[in-house]
Order: structure tokens, then sequence, then C-alpha cells
């Protein structure tokens, strides 16, 4: 039987241009190697928060590669924070000086009037970028015609508190359920990947129908105890992970005394237990499991339900903070004003803003972060593809 590759794609809001560039580069490096531009190197597709979206738009062209990889260069090179949330004085008074008035005063403003505002940002504008984005009839095709295997999103439940994997396929695979993880078979579409890509506090939650009621859902990767599992579920004996942050990355330079931290300090350091350490957790768990089944007897092996699975973990080799620290500025200027009053603005709050700079200064030099990366383990990806 013909192996499953399985690509996992990482949450982290804006950090998730630093996968369009390791795409772009092993797509470099297959052409090179003489594989057909439109050739699809990856079976099974799962994504989280803004790794769903890249992750959907890549299984819509699942037909032809290259054309999947472009069409994501090109909305992340030209990235304004318009396209994602508001960033209009307007839409910042009515949504995040709303939210923060709430939560400094919220014991005077309890018998608030109007209706109470649901987070820091208004991420309407991402509907329309979806649209633009996908074409979800065609997913529809590419996984009757067998050349998409599945494709995986994950949320989270605020309201049952089970993180929830959704996938989408043309085989009969049975969901399986987990302690606080199931998986639901269904078709994939702009709601989930809004509910995936709602960063909490940031964005708002989103109603999605579960179990036979509606249920509201943020950010997939809150709760998220197994990233790389959906992939093996759904089959995939190798599995191509691309990180956006702290796997490989330099350790934090500290050039000052200590002092208080800013709420965006914390807030940033929050978000990053939130899409970075559970990554790290299950890679450290699969690469222990294979290490345990390779010293087992084969006929011990064959009475497992454990298969090794070939993994190659590619992420960022410089601190994507500090990058996010050097285009604040580029930030429009009412979100700059916003963030500067929790201290996302200063160098120590960056984390923050990490998240949040849709803007193409930043997101440019992440893909060409990704890009560097990515060649420069080239036989690692010719040692894993060509496997």
């Amino acid at each position: 039987m013909k192996k499953k590759t399985g690509l996992i794609l990482s949450g982290g809001g804006a950090r998730a241009a630093y996968q369009v560039g390791v795409l772009q580069a092993i797509n470099a490096i297959l052409w090179e190697e003489g594989w057909p531009p439109s050739r699809n190197p990856f079976n099974i597709i799962c994504g989280t928060s803004a790794g769903a979206i890249n992750a959907t738009a890549l299984a819509c062209r699942a037909d032809n590669f290259s054309e999947g990889v472009q069409k994501l260069l090109d909305v992340w090179l030209n990235f304004s924070a318009e396209q994602v949330y508001r960033a209009d004085s307007l839409g910042v008074i009515r949504s995040g000086a709303r939210w923060l008035s709430l939560l400094s005063f919220g014991w005077l403003l309890r018998k608030w009037r109007a209706a109470p505002p649901r987070s820091l940002l208004d991420n309407t504008p991402l509907v329309s970028l979806l649209h633009r984005m996908l074409d979800l009839p065609r997913l529809d095709m590419v996984l009757q015609e067998g050349l998409l295997h599945a494709l995986a999103v994950t949320a989270s439940s605020y309201t049952g508190g089970q993180h929830v994997t959704f996938f989408q396929t043309a085989a009969e695979i049975a969901p399986w359920v987990r302690t606080q993880r199931v998986a639901m078979q269904d078709q994939i579409g702009v709601e989930h990947l809004l509910a995936s890509s709602a960063i909490p506090f940031i964005f708002p939650a989103t109603p999605l129908y579960l179990g036979g009621q509606h249920e509201y859902c943020g950010d997939g990767s809150m709760r998220q105890l197994a990233p790389i599992s959906p992939a093996i579920h759904l089959g995939a004996d190798k599995v191509l992970v691309i990180g956006a942050g702290r796997l490989h990355e330099p350790a934090a330079q500290r050039t000052e005394t200590a002092r208080y931290p800013s709420l965006a300090q914390i807030a940033g350091h929050a978000l990053s237990s939130i899409f970075l350490d559970s990554l790290a957790v299950d890679i450290e768990r699969l690469e222990r499991i294979n290490k345990t089944l390779s010293l087992l007897p084969p006929e011990y092996l064959a009475q497992t339900p454990l298969k090794p699975v070939q993994l190659l973990v590619i992420a960022p080799s410089e601190r994507l903070d500090d990058i996010a620290s050097r285009h604040i500025g580029s930030l429009p200027a009412p979100i700059r004003t916003m963030l500067s009053g929790i201290g996302a603005t200063e160098t120590r709050g960056s984390s923050l803003a990490s998240y949040l700079l849709f803007e193409s200064t930043y997101t440019c030099e992440l893909i060409r972060l990704g890009q560097r990366d990515t060649h420069a383990r080239k036989a690692d990806v010719l040692a894993f593809f060509n496997s």
C-alpha cells in the first residue's frame, strides 16, 4: 500500500506567513528534483487557526500544488490588517475601546444597555478574504477524484469544553474520540475557519453545529493536546510539521533589568503557550513512540496498534517576536494607539503584536525566512519525500 503523507500547519495568526515561505521552497525543491509542478505531495492536510486557512486554501487546489502555493503567496505578500479586522478609528472604538473599557470598569458597566463587545477586534473583513481565497466546490472535486485523501481543521468549543477536529474526506473514516477531544466528519466551510482562527479575546467566537446543537467555538489551538494526531488518525504514515516559533528559534536575550510585565507581555506569553507549546510536546511524544517501536522485535510490533511515523519538522530559526518588533510601526494608527495602551508596541510586548501584524512588511520577511530555513534543509526535504 502506498504511504500517505500528511501536512500539519499550526496556528499563530500573522505568524502563519512563515508557512507559506516553507511551502514555496518545498515546491521549488521538488520541481528541481523533477516533480511535475501540479503534483500534490500531500495526501492529508491538517490545519489549526491561521494554519487552517492556509491548509484549506491549499487543499482546494490539490489538483495543482504550484497554483495553490502561488495563491497563498499572492495573499500573504500583499497583506494588510484591514483584510482581517476593522482597523479604522470607528471600528476600533466599537470593538477594542469598548472591550477594554468593559474589562477595566465592568463593575460599573455591568448593566450595559447595548450589546456588550465580544472581542478586542472585529474580524468581519476576514469573511470576504476567505471567500476570495477559497474554492470550496473544487475541494469537493479533488476529494472525489482521489487527488486529496482528507482535509482537517480544528476548533475549540467554549460551550462544551471539547477540542473538535472537523474532517472532510471521500473515504469512509470512522470519527475518533479521545480525552477532551473528538472528531466529526463534516463539509468544511467558511464558518469552520472563522471558528478555528478566532484567537481568544482578540476575535469573537463563532457558532458551529455540533452533536445536534449550536456551540460557540474559538481558536483550535486551545486545549489542543495532540496537534499531530488528526493526520495519523486519517491515515498518514509520514508527517511534515511546519511550526510558527519556539522549536528551533534561539532563546530571548535579556539585556535589561527585569521589569514587571506589561499586559501585552503577559498576553503574548499566554498566546505563545496556546499556539506553540502543545506542538513541541506532541513532537517529543511522537519521537519517543518512534524510538520505542524501533526497539521492539517484529513479533511484538505486529501486536501493537501503534505504528512508526516518519516526521520532518521545519520551524523558524529566528525569533518571530524580534522580527515583529521591527514592524510594529506598519500597523494602522488606530490599532497602534489601542495596543500602545497595553504595552504591545514596546519591544517586550512584541509577542502579542506578532500575532496581529497582518502587514506585508512583516509577512514578507516571514516568508523569506521560511524559504531560507527550508532551502537550508534541502537534504532533509528530499529524504522525506523520496523515502
